[in-house]
């Protein structure tokens, strides 16, 4: 078997101590911080398994603040969303932008859910939530966001079902 492809226990324990779970089934967000938290760090959470505080910590380091200062972490962009994943591990790759459309005249989340689509991946769709712009992360047919609590809930009892898309990101596993 490769080197890379064996399993080292020591290694999993040194993840499980640190306060990560890497699984292949749908991880709930741990908000650790005592605080609300809001929508770009619940999304990563939920992907990597890591705490919001973790998350945030990695996002701050992306925005190049001081590890002294920990402001919560809010607005988040699609470039620093993407340099939290990679941190953790995971590559995110833009797979539709509806920008160019009237917002009337972008998908909501429930005509893009009757589309074909990887049931294996994670999506991470920007959407409309009001004049403010939300994260959502969606695997199969479950979504999670701040909505949600950190909880997995389907689709079709989500928050969601007719908010418009803005942009869709597919996130997956980097490779070694």
């Amino acid at each position: 078997m490769p080197p890379e492809l064996e399993l080292n226990p020591s290694a999993i324990q040194v993840g499980e101590q640190a306060g990560h779970r890497t699984t292949s089934s749908l991880n709930e967000v741990r908000n650790d911080t005592g605080r609300v938290a809001f929508c770009g760090p619940y999304v990563i959470a939920a992907i990597t398994g890591w705490s919001i505080s973790k998350v945030e910590d990695e996002i701050r380091s992306f925005r190049e603040i001081p590890a002294e200062k920990k402001p919560i972490v809010r607005g988040t962009y699609a470039d620093e969303v993407e340099g939290a994943l990679a941190a953790f591990g995971y590559r995110m790759e833009l797979k539709s932008s509806f920008m160019d459309r009237a917002r009337k005249e972008r998908p909501s989340v429930w005509t893009w859910m009757q589309k074909p689509r990887n049931a294996w991946a994670h999506y991470i769709l920007a959407i409309h939530k009001g004049k403010e712009g939300h994260w959502i992360l969606i695997k199969g047919v479950k979504m999670c966001d701040t909505f949600t609590a950190g909880k997995w809930t389907f689709v079709c009892d989500g928050p969601h079902r007719g908010a418009r898309i803005m942009e869709i990101f597919e996130v997956k596993k980097s490779r070694l």
